[in-house]
């Protein structure tokens, strides 16, 4: 199982999305894969003021996207949030309730003992900027600063994890915790593929949208017999990894039904990015996505078989035996 970094909640899967029959814990947490910034509830807190300083030394690992070396933290810290920009980056600028990619590590202010980092892990964390999902102090530092950033910064409990701590990660609940991000990427509700336009010539199979400017691409379905087989073919191909199976991805998608052409669901309707394990999905999505690269928007047909067949989720506006056509935007995997 890979280990999940101490920032991030497990995201919620959509009911159009998940899996039916069969279930395994391979894409659950444990308590040996807790440590992360992941939100402990909502925080009530106020806004923290945000200072300079202290800030111990990074006394190794000091490039961008390089896994830093960092000196225990002299004296008391600072009961603000203390931000640094060590590296500034100039890519976009990250905004509250963006997901954003990074590298990151984590560690004790009072003894430098490192709780978690991605950089060992090679898996950047993928995780949402917004109340609930992390800690504050992440939201708060890591807002307005640009992507190709390293930036420095230390969490007082009122903005970490409060007066309960993580036991998992050994962090009590007077502990100021230090960070150093190395940020990636950042992606808004807006996000779409970036890459070359795919030829879609097979006039059998749906014709997807190639607009790149953030809103749904229309899929048109022809008026002709839906596949028996899955369907996966590239709209864009985009110049990112490839996705394994075991991996978990974040994308932009829309979904209708082959009979008719209405739509059921989309996160450009919702306006909310989603992100999920391929292990958790229909396995329509999960084989149709596995070996696709990131930045591609790809045409997915799901035969019954291999989507809902004759169990569809109640209210989901799916009939039984539908096979069903998606658009899918891969932004990053995780």
């Amino acid at each position: 199982m890979r280990r999940r970094s101490l920032l991030i909640a497990v995201p919620a899967g959509l009911v159009t999305l998940a899996a039916c029959g069969d279930e395994d814990d391979s894409g659950s947490s444990s308590a040996d894969d807790s440590a992360t910034p992941e939100a402990s509830g909502t925080s009530a807190a106020s806004p923290p003021k945000i200072v300079d300083g202290p800030l111990p030394a990074i006394t190794a690992g000091t490039k961008f996207d390089e896994k830093p070396t960092v000196a225990k933290g002299g004296g008391d810290p600072s009961k603000d949030l203390a931000v640094k920009t060590v590296i500034a980056g100039g890519g976009k600028a990250v905004a509250e309730n963006d997901f954003v990619v990074a590298n990151y590590l984590g560690q004790i202010w009072d003894s430098a003992k490192v709780f978690d980092n991605s950089y060992d892990r090679k898996t950047r964390l993928v995780i949402q900027l917004a109340q609930g999902s992390i800690i504050d102090g992440w939201r708060y530092a890591l807002t307005g600063k640009k992507t190709g950033s390293r930036v420095q910064f230390s969490v007082p409990p009122t903005w970490g994890y409060g007066k309960q701590g993580n036991e998992d990660a050994g962090i009590k609940a007077t502990d100021t915790l230090v960070f150093v991000v190395d940020v990636q990427n950042t992606f808004n509700a807006k996000a779409s593929a970036k890459g070359k336009e795919v030829p879609q010539d097979d006039a059998k199979l749906p014709e997807v949208g190639t607009n790149t400017d953030g809103n749904a691409p229309a899929i048109k379905v022809p008026e002709a017999e839906a596949p028996k087989k899955l369907v996966a073919n590239y709209v864009i191909e985009g110049d990112g990894p490839e996705v394994g199976a075991q991996d978990s991805v974040l994308v932009q998608y829309k979904g209708v039904v082959w009979n008719g052409g209405k739509e059921f669901d989309s996160t450009y309707g919702r306006k909310q990015l989603t992100s999920f394990s391929l292990q958790q999905v229909v396995k329509g999505w999960a084989q149709g996505l596995t070996g696709k690269k990131v930045g591609s928007r790809v045409l997915i047909v799901i035969p019954p078989d291999l989507g809902y067949g004759d169990s569809p989720p109640q209210g989901s506006g799916i009939e039984k035996d539908s096979t069903l056509v998606f658009s899918v935007d891969i932004l990053a995997k995780m």
